[in-house]
């Protein structure tokens, strides 16, 4: 039987003079990994026998018909895959001829190979041509590219040019795409899995299944070198969809490379900062400070530590970003002022009771109503004043606290220690029932006030006591 064999003119002299091999065996394999999502078969398979190197899907088999260049319209309709326009394979045949690597297509409807011909009716025009010849298997399954002359290397770097054949590994799926880890130095790019660009500084690979306007519009043909204004909104989009802790942490622990101006650049964009708060916020104990916090407030942040709190470091806006605001199971966000009110709310007390104090103690306790005389008399806000063995820890100041307002349970709390001596006593007692009248909490220039105002009346109202010519203490003291 005479095989037949028919010219398909490709229309190709001479085009993509800068690609090179690993370019065209993107193509192939991109075409191979789309047919087999359209027709949801077998995987594809990329092997070397003897000395060739072939290419397999389990699709429907190529026809001539897919070597015109033509919109695909049930590509266009599907945004999981790669191909569009149908010239990537005409591009890549192309290549291969100009590299001296022979090409053999088998399906179930033709073989093919490629050749240059004269072009009909022009015989000083030479272009490259597909020989097409029945196919003698019409039960072939998909289609296979069986490729001579093609080095082991290509094949490699064209396979890293894929998701599906990279090291990376898949760290979340999201309605946008998916986040995934970088194997080297370089943050990856892909667009449907296919790598589009790369990024120094990034500190993840993205995969972005979900194509805008700006996309669709800077993919070429090359699929090469899309810049990254076409693709950052789509990466935010992915990182702000995210939930999962494991991204998060490696987000929210790069925060504190910020002030040292070593940080990874999807940092820089504030609202995915925030993002990896309000994740973390929710999976498990952390809590958000800033260095100068850190420094100020060390023992505060020893007990959060002790408490089973992990530390994250954040910059000054982000902690203005996060004040009073949930995360994203509606949870407050546990920054520094939150913890302190966390820790104030569930501190115990250990009162005693004034009998059982000692004789020392219990003079100077029984001061109290003199003390509160001179001070104006009790603020209606004020319901007990009790001494305990216990107190909460002095947050805004070096010191050891003293005393304090509480204003949940309307009581004024004095540590016991306080009542080694009237000057200690008075002071501390004054000091809260300033607070407890006014409201105004330490170091404000309204509580400085305050407490300068009172010291201001009490003076007076003992220098216009004609009657006393000792001291204040000597007075409390009933002498």
């Amino acid at each position: 039987m005479e095989i037949t064999t028919k010219k398909f003119d490709l229309n190709i002299e001479q085009i993509l003079e800068n690609w090179e091999t690993y370019h065209a065996i993107r193509e192939i394999i991109a075409n191979a990994l789309d047919e087999q999502i359209l027709t949801d078969t077998s995987e594809v398979e990329i092997f070397k026998r003897d000395e060739d190197w072939f290419i397999r899907d389990y699709g429907r088999g190529l026809k001539y018909t897919h070597l015109t260049q033509n919109e695909n319209e049930e590509k266009l309709l599907n945004d999981n895959v790669i191909g569009r326009f149908g010239i990537g394979l005409k591009d890549a045949l192309a290549t291969f001829e100009r590299k001296g690597i022979k090409v053999k297509i088998t399906s179930k409807h033709n073989k093919i190979s490629t050749a240059k011909s004269e072009k009909q009716g022009f015989e000083d025009i030479f272009t490259l041509h597909a020989l097409l010849e029945e196919s003698d298997d019409k039960n072939f399954t998909g289609t296979e590219f069986q490729f001579s002359g093609l080095n082991d290397e290509d094949v490699e770097q064209a396979k890293n040019l894929f998701l599906k054949f990279s090291n990376d590994e898949l760290l979340e799926e999201t309605s946008y795409g998916d986040v995934v880890s970088k194997s080297g130095d370089f943050g990856s790019i892909y667009i449907n899995g296919v790598k589009v660009a790369e990024e120094e500084n990034f500190l993840f690979s993205y995969n972005i299944t979900v194509l805008n306007a700006a996309i669709k519009k800077s993919l070429n043909r090359e699929r090469t070198n899309v810049g990254r204004t076409a693709y950052t909104n789509s990466v935010k989009k992915i990182l702000l969809s995210s939930k999962s802790k494991g991204v998060a942490e490696v987000l929210a622990h790069d925060l504190t490379n910020i002030n040292l101006g070593t940080a990874h650049d999807e940092l820089s964009w504030i609202d995915v900062q925030e993002h990896s708060v309000k994740i973390l916020n929710n999976q498990g104990k952390y809590l958000f400070i800033t260095s100068y916090e850190g420094m100020q407030y060390a023992d505060m942040i020893d007990q959060a530590k002790r408490s089973g709190h992990t530390i994250i470091t954040i910059p000054e806006n982000l902690k203005d970003k996060i004040e009073n605001s949930q995360d994203i199971e509606g949870n407050p966000i546990i920054n520094f002022e939150q913890f302190v009110s966390d820790y104030n709310d569930s501190f115990e007390y250990s009162f005693i009771n004034p009998n059982n104090l000692n004789s020392s103690e219990r003079n100077v306790y029984n001061l109290t109503p003199k003390i509160i005389a001179i001070f104006g008399g009790k603020p209606k806000e004020v319901e007990d004043i009790r001494i305990s063995t216990t107190m909460r820890p002095e947050i805004f100041s070096d010191s050891n606290t003293m005393g304090c307002w509480d204003e949940r349970n309307n009581w004024i709390v004095i540590d016991r220690e306080a009542l080694s001596s009237v000057q200690s006593y008075c002071g501390v007692l004054i000091h809260e029932l300033i607070h407890a009248k006014t409201g105004f909490i330490d170091v404000t220039r309204d509580f400085e006030s305050a407490l300068t105002n009172t010291i201001g009346e009490i003076c007076r109202q003992l220098i216009e006591k004609k009657e006393n010519k000792s001291s204040i203490f000597s007075w409390l003291k009933g002498s």
